[in-house]
């Protein structure tokens, strides 16, 4: 049986294929509450398991799971709509690094196991900020925000910065230096 927060994550699961046909239809505007709906599934699931002990390891795997699919459903389809004002027109780059920086984690995480037996996974301070412009660059372009193009531009850099990072932890793991 499932428990209320991993039924909010199904939730966010559910609420991204409607994200992505809002953003695809150039309906930002309703893009953007899905969003922030979904985003605010993710805070309440995390905030109900902790309070109320109801951690489940079907939400160890489905939570990042969920917030990875709408983050990089929400970069691909903005990046890939057409006809949106300049300032908003997300170049394809910007995707291209957030996910590469995700699957090249994820990639990692999956050696570091099958090498080490086990991983220590702990998100650290540059991957929060990162993932902080990410969701910023998100809100931004759905907001028409003028300078979202400045946003987008950070959320690159601190991706690339925090992936070398998770990348140098990786390796002190595999040589057990952690």
């Amino acid at each position: 049986m499932l428990n209320w927060p991993n039924k909010l994550t199904l939730l966010r699961i559910i609420l991204t294929p409607i994200f992505i046909t809002t953003v695809l239809y150039h309906r930002l505007d309703i893009g953007f509450f899905i969003f922030i709906i979904a985003a605010l599934t993710d805070a309440l699931d995390g905030y109900i398991a902790r309070t109320f002990n109801l951690k489940t390891q079907l939400g160890t795997v489905l939570d990042p799971l969920a917030d990875k699919l709408l983050v990089a459903s929400a970069f691909l389809s903005l990046s890939l709509v057409k006809g949106l004002p300049q300032c908003i027109d997300m170049p394809i780059y910007v995707p291209i690094v957030v996910l590469s920086r995700d699957v090249i984690i994820l990639v990692g995480a999956v050696t570091i196991y099958f090498v080490a037996g086990r991983i220590d996974v702990k998100p650290s301070i540059l991957g929060k900020v990162t993932t902080f412009f990410q969701m910023l660059t998100i809100v931004s372009v759905l907001l028409r925000f003028v300078y979202s193009s400045w946003i987008w531009n950070t959320a690159v850099v601190l991706s690339i910065l925090s992936g070398l990072d998770y990348l140098r932890i990786g390796a002190r793991q595999v040589n057990g230096k952690v």
